[in-house]
Formats: C-alpha cells, sequence, structure tokens
C-alpha cells in the first residue's frame, strides 16, 4: 500500500470516528429525549388518572370496611365514594394507553390493574350482600391499589438520575400514604366494639412501623421545599394525635380471646386522619406534577444538548478535519519533493555522473544532493540519501579512475606490442626479400607472415577494448570491393573466402580502418567456427538504412538463447568483470565497441544453410559515391602455374597490399632512406619486398603507426607524398618460385593416378584435420 494510502487512511479513520461519536452521542440524547416527552404524556395520560384512581379507591374501601363493620355509615356516604370511584375508573380507561408505555412490565402491571378494575362490580355486590368476609373485600382494594402504585415505578425508562431519584421519591410517597390509608381501613373493621383479630391486629401493628420508616427515608431523599412541606404534615396535630392512637394501640390493647380490643382513644382516628390525609394527598399531586414539569424540562434540556452537541461535535469534526487535511498535504508535499529529489538524482543525474565518469570527463559535484541539516524525519532521511549518494559518486569517481589508469596502462603495453610485432613483420619481409629463393622456407615465413597479422589484430583487439583508438592513415575513400579484400586479408584462412560486392560504393576514408577491423573479426570467427573445406561468403549491398554487409558461414547449429547472448555482447559494453570471464571470446566485445564507435548495427542469426550469418548494417554517412576515373583493382586470384613473372617496370601498377594501410605502432624514423634491413640481400632474386610507408598525418597527431604487412592480396595504392620519389609496388606472384609458377600438367579426366598409400595418407590428413577442427570448436564454445 502506497504512503499516500496510509496518510490518507490516517485522515479518514479518526475523522469517521469522530463523526460516528458524535452522532451516536446526538442519536442517544434524542432518543432520551423523546423517550422523556412520551414519558411526560403518558404521566399526564395515565399517572394523574392513576393517583385519583388510587385515592378513592382509599376512600371506598375504609368507607366499606366501616359500614361492613357496622359503623355508622350511611347509604349514601357510600354510593357517594363509589361514585367518585367511578369517575376515577372511567377518566382511568379513557385517558390511559397501554401502548404509551415503552416497558413490557409497565404494561402488564397496568393491564393488570384495568382486569382487576372489571371485578369492582362484583365485589361491591358481594359486600352489599355481605357474601363472604370483610377482610376479603378489604383485601381486594388493596390489592388493586399496590397495582396502582407498581405502575409507576415502571413508567420511566430514562437513564436519568435525577428523574429516577424523583420517581422513586414519589412512589415511596405513595407508598407510605397507602400504608396509612391502610391503618385507617383497618381500624374502620374494629367497628364500634373495637375489637380487631389477631391477624389484623399485626398488620395495623406492621404498618405503624412501616410508615415511619417510609417517611423518614423519604425526608432525606425529597428536594428542600418537599421536604419543608412534609416536616409540616409531620409535626401537625393532626399527625401528632394519629403518633398518640398509635402508641395507644400497641401499648393499650387488651388481649382477649377472639382477637385484640383497642383503647378508647381510637375515637379520635377518624377526624385526625380526614385532615392529614388531605394533605398528603395534595403533597403527593404536587409531587407528581414537579416530576412531570422536571421531566418536561429535562427533555427540552437533553434537546438543547442535541444542538449544542451536533454545533460543537460539528465545529470539532471540521477543526480535526483541517487539521488533519493540513498535517496530511503537508507531509505529502515534503514526500512529494523528497521523492522527486530522490527520483531525479537516481534515474538522471546519478546515472549522468557516472556515464561522464566511465568516460573519463571530469565531473563536479554541484548537482549532486547536500545535506541540509533538517531535524525532522523527512529531512534526516533527505540528508541520508545525500551522503549515500556522495559515497557513490566518490566510490564510481574512484573506479574511473582505476578504470582510466588501467586502460591507459593497458593502451601502453599494446603500443608497446604492437611495434614488436611491427618489427617482427618487417623482419619477416626482410627474411622474404633475402631468402625467397628457398622454396620450403618462403612457404613457412608466408604462414608466419600471416600469424603475426593476426597477433596485430590482437593487439589491436587490446588497444579498442582499452578505450583507445586506432588512427586511419587513409586519406581517400576505399571501394566496398577493395574494403572486402582488405577485411579479407586480415584472416589467417583468406582463401576460404568469397567475396560479392553488389554496388559500387565506398567508404570514408576515416572508417575504414575500423570497418575493415569489424569485419576482419566476423571472418575470422566465421572461418575458425566453419568445417576446414567450407566455404564463407561475404556480400554487400545498399539497402535504405545505408550499407547491409553480410557474412555466411556453415559453422555449427546455435541455439535462440546463444543468439541472444551474443547479440548482448554486440550492444552493450561490458565490463571488465565480463570481459575477464570471457577473455578467450573478445571478437565480438572488440565487433561491439567498433559498431558502437561507428553508429552500425551487428546482429547475429541462424542461416539458410544451419550456420550463422552476420548482419552488418553501416549508416549511409559514411558512404559516398565512387569517383570516376578512380582505379579499379581487379580481384585477386590464385596463382596460375602458367603465368610469367613480368618485369617490374613492364606491368601495369599493381594494387599495393592491404596492410600498407594500416596504422604503424611504431613512432616513424623520421628519415626517407629505409632501414637497412628492409633493403634486399644482396644477390637476392627479383622477390618483391614488402614497402613501408609513411603516412601523411594531420599537425598535432602523435598516434604511432603500425608497419605494413604483405598480404594474398593488394589495394590500389594512393596518397604519395609529393616531392618524392614514387614508391615501389609490390608486384602480384612475382615472389613465387620459379616451380610454383610451371604449369601442371592436366591430369586426366576419370581416372585416379594416386596409390593406394597416398590415398591412405590423404585420408588420415583429412580425420586428423576434422578431429582438430572438433577439438578447437569444444574449446572455443562455453
Amino acid at each position: 500500500m502506497r504512503l499516500r494510502t496510509l496518510l490518507v487512511w490516517l485522515a479518514v479513520v479518526p475523522t469517521v470516528a469522530m463523526g460516528v461519536q458524535v452522532v451516536i452521542s446526538s442519536d442517544r440524547s434524542v432518543q432520551e429525549s423523546r423517550h422523556l416527552r412520551k414519558d411526560v404524556v403518558a404521566g399526564r395520560q395515565t399517572g394523574v388518572p392513576l393517583y385519583r384512581l388510587m385515592t378513592t379507591l382509599q376512600a371506598e374501601r375504609a368507607v366499606t370496611a366501616a359500614w361492613w363493620s357496622g359503623m355508622p355509615v350511611s347509604g349514601a356516604d357510600l354510593r357517594g365514594r363509589r361514585d367518585d370511584t367511578d369517575r376515577a375508573v372511567s377518566g382511568f380507561l379513557k385517558s390511559s394507553d397501554p401502548d404509551q408505555l415503552h416497558t413490557d412490565r409497565a404494561k402488564d402491571r397496568l393491564r393488570d390493574v384495568t382486569r382487576r378494575l372489571a371485578d369492582l362490580g362484583a365485589q361491591r355486590e358481594r359486600a352489599d350482600a355481605r357474601h363472604g368476609s370483610p377482610d376479603d373485600a378489604v383485601d381486594f382494594y388493596t390489592d388493586v391499589i399496590s397495582g396502582t402504585i407498581r405502575c409507576y415505578g415502571d413508567f420511566s425508562h430514562v437513564d436519568d438520575g435525577g428523574l429516577t431519584q424523583e420517581t422513586t421519591s414519589l412512589v415511596g410517597l405513595f407508598s407510605a400514604a397507602e400504608v396509612v390509608a391502610r391503618e385507617d381501613a383497618i381500624l374502620a373493621l374494629a367497628g364500634p366494639s373495637g375489637k380487631l383479630t389477631s391477624a389484623r391486629f399485626g398488620e395495623f401493628v406492621e404498618a405503624i412501623g412501616a410508615s415511619d420508616y417510609l417517611y423518614d427515608t423519604i425526608a432525606q431523599d425529597l428536594p428542600l421545599d418537599d421536604q419543608d412541606a412534609l416536616q409540616r404534615i409531620l409535626t401537625s396535630n393532626a399527625w401528632q394525635i394519629k403518633s398518640r392512637i398509635e402508641k395507644a394501640v400497641v401499648s393499650d390493647h387488651r388481649d382477649v380471646s377472639t382477637g385484640v380490643v383497642l383503647p378508647p382513644d381510637v375515637g379520635d382516628w377518624r377526624a385526625a386522619y380526614s385532615t392529614f390525609s388531605a394533605q398528603l394527598s395534595t403533597l403527593d399531586e404536587s409531587e407528581l406534577q414537579e416530576l412531570l414539569a422536571h421531566a418536561d424540562d429535562r427533555a427540552a434540556q437533553l434537546e438543547d444538548q442535541v444542538v449544542l452537541l451536533v454545533a460543537a461535535g460539528g465545529a470539532a469534526l471540521l477543526l480535526v478535519v483541517a487539521v488533519v487535511v493540513f498535517t496530511t498535504r503537508s507531509v505529502l508535499r515534503r514526500l512529494r519533493s523528497l521523492h522527486d529529489r530522490t527520483v531525479t538524482v537516481a534515474e538522471k543525474t546519478l546515472p549522468d555522473i557516472v556515464d561522464r565518469l566511465q568516460r573519463g570527463e571530469d565531473v563536479g559535484t554541484d548537482a549532486l544532493p547536500r545535506p541540509r541539516g533538517e531535524q525532522d524525519e523527512v529531512g534526516r532521511v533527505s540528508d541520508a540519501f545525500a551522503r549515500v549518494v556522495a559515497v557513490s559518486v566518490e566510490g564510481h569517481r574512484k573506479l574511473a579512475d582505476e578504470r582510466h589508469g588501467f586502460s591507459v596502462f593497458a593502451s601502453g603495453i599494446a603500443a608497446r606490442t604492437g611495434n614488436l610485432v611491427s618489427r617482427q613483420l618487417a623482419l619477416t619481409e626482410h627474411i622474404q626479400d633475402a631468402y625467397g629463393q628457398d622454396e620450403a622456407l618462403l612457404a613457412d615465413l608466408m604462414r608466419s607472415d600471416q600469424l603475426t597479422v593476426g597477433m596485430r589484430r590482437q593487439i589491436e583487439n587490446l588497444l579498442i577494448l582499452a578505450g583507445g583508438e586506432i588512427p586511419d592513415p587513409h586519406m581517400e575513400p576505399m571501394r566496398v570491393a577493395d574494403l572486402l579484400r582488405e577485411a579479407a586479408a586480415e584472416v589467417e584462412d583468406f582463401r576460404r573466402i568469397d567475396r560479392h560486392a553488389m554496388d559500387e560504393t565506398s567508404v570514408e576514408a576515416e572508417v575504414i580502418s575500423q570497418l575493415s577491423h569489424l569485419l576482419a573479426e566476423l571472418l575470422d570467427n566465421a572461418t575458425r567456427f566453419s568445417p576446414p573445406t567450407a566455404r564463407v561468403a561475404i556480400r554487400s549491398e545498399l539497402v535504405g538504412d545505408g550499407l547491409c554487409i553480410e557474412i555466411e558461414d556453415r559453422g555449427p547449429r546455435v541455439t535462440a538463447e546463444r543468439y541472444e547472448e551474443m547479440n548482448g555482447r554486440l550492444h552493450s559494453a561490458p565490463p571488465y568483470s565480463v570481459l575477464a570471464r570471457n577473455a578467450h571470446r573478445l571478437g565480438l566485445f572488440v565487433v561491439g565497441h567498433l559498431a558502437d564507435q561507428l553508429g552500425a548495427t551487428v546482429t547475429l542469426r541462424r542461416s539458410a544453410f544451419g550456420g550463422t550469418s552476420a548482419v552488418v548494417i553501416v549508416p549511409g554517412e559514411h558512404l559516398v559515391p565512387t569517383r570516376e576515373g578512380a582505379a579499379v583493382p581487379g580481384p585477386v586470384t590464385v596463382p596460375s602455374p602458367v603465368e610469367e613473372p613480368e618485369p617490374a617496370g613492364e606491368r601495369a601498377p599493381a594494387p599495393r597490399p592491404a596492410d600498407e594501410r594500416r596504422p604503424r605502432l611504431v613512432a616513424p624514423r623520421g628519415t626517407d632512406d629505409p632501414d637497412p634491413a628492409d633493403r634486399p640481400a644482396p644477390g637476392t632474386p627479383g622477390l618483391p619486398r614488402r614497402v613501408r610507408k609513411e603516412q601523411v598525418r594531420p599537425a598535432g597527431n602523435t598516434a604511432p603507426e603500425a608497419p605494413a604487412r604483405s598480404g594474398a592480396e593488394g589495394a590500389t595504392g594512393s596518397g604519395d607524398v609529393p616531392g618524392r620519389p614514387a614508391l615501389p609496388e609490390r608486384v602480384p606472384q612475382t615472389h613465387l618460385a620459379r616451380r610454383l609458377r610451371e604449369p601442371r600438367t592436366a591430369e586426366p579426366v576419370g581416372q585416379d593416378a594416386a596409390t593406394p598409400e597416398e590415398v591412405a595418407d590423404a585420408w588420415a590428413d583429412y580425420e586428423d584435420s576434422t578431429r582438430q577442427v572438433e577439438l578447437e570448436l569444444r574449446q572455443d564454445q562455453p
């Protein structure tokens, strides 16, 4: 994953997380506000009617208990209480809706109260008929009232501490009022006799303790105003009478066989209860209204909080987004700048500097990045990269200096060795001139001459690979036919080369030596890797891109991968490490260097005969039209035995040997007189000698020249320095022994004059030659 993507994710994740948090908090507040609104609506539609139903049921319960026990209760009073209860039930059933409540428990409790209210009429009928017991009637009302109180505990489901505390206090007030009302009903069951059963007396005692505990506990949780109101009720005269009667009942009762006889003070209960019960009802109802008002206010606060939260969250979110975007863009901008600098240095500046160093040019460090001393992470990375680049450039500079020094050293060694080879060629020519009458010696000298020429070409290869150049002594363009002949003369087995120049064109003088050397290397490979009896063809013709020269051999089959590898050597200059691993196959590297200097392309491929075809494309910029009237040397032919040598003065000027146009690797003597070693020995027959020609070079050119050498073929001489006598020219075939020039006796057609021994010797020579070639091929193959 890209660093830009990571930074974008780093910016997106906290932004999205914060946005989600704001949305969740806002949604929670909105939901709480909606629930509070629904709770307020449910409290006003269900809670208030339910409280009124609870108070009417408490009053009806007390009247019913008094009527059943024989207290002086009129029928009108009983019916009046029942009418109040019916109106409260009707209002409750009309306004209450269980679906408004949010919890299943609250819905179930409300439905249970509604179901019990449905049995209220039947219970009244049993009471009127006095069926059952008064305890059953009182318990019915008590269960319904307890169900209504439990409904209040399940109305609110909002997670708010204040409202929950107020709800708990309200339920406690309702429960405490119900306990006191239950005491009133129990005392009403005592009737005129003032006697209770033991069970009822126990319930009364428990109710006394429960009411005292509930009011003491509730007083601590109520608001200050409500606490004051409750304390006024608890300290009122009516409440004091209640407390005195409760103490008298507990302490002054008489236990009898049928129950408990209450003290006479119980008669003051009814008046005191009527007084403080009204006060408690007013307090409870006001507390219920305050709870609903507080819930409404709390819902409004939540709505305001939602607005504030959304506004603050949105502002904070925008701030976070702005900071994250600014930080991310700043980091990305610095990273992009670092990336652009490093990529520019790595892909353009550093390769250009390394290339210039390899070419031996002096390179400054102005273009390289420099440490800036920045303290942040990106700056330290940039400074570290600058130091790495500086170390790399310094290493390449040292390597280029070492390579340049080695190239100079190798060039010097090649020049000195070339001087020795030139002297060897001069000595060979002198021996040829002095002892040419000895046919066997002359043949050996000719072979030695060819081997020495090959040695010189290898030395020139070393000079080329070391980065040097061979100065070209040619002063005039050369015909392509002559160029092919000159290249073929450089090869030891030149007699197997067939030349075909398809077009009449010439090559510029300054590239003749390089192109001739290139073709000589390719021809040498072609003859060495072809069977001894196979011919090698070299053809040239003009094409759209310039001059196409194709060399075709009959060598062994080569795989496509091998051709790809060899073409790679031709198209790229290898380092010294690669040259060291291929020291025995440097010809292709030399060809590649020369092709690069000429701007030519060399491609190896499989020929139609199964061998290898080397295609050389010389750019048209190196070609010039052949001048009219230029001397055209004839093709080199095998010496005919019937030809007689002609005097040098009577023959037309023969083409000068191709090797006389090769550069010297030794400094000239500075005199027009030939070296004494170059003069023919006295008494030597008229064998031609190798003529060494001092080439005219431009001023300031101090490159050494290579000596001329003898070859099987020559080229037209030109470019003699004016003011000097004409140089002697080699006359073809005049150096051959007389026996070699005598005509051979024609062999009869269809007859074989060879003896069996001669045939066996010839076959043995053929097998030895074949084995030798196969051995050389195995050694040359990778």
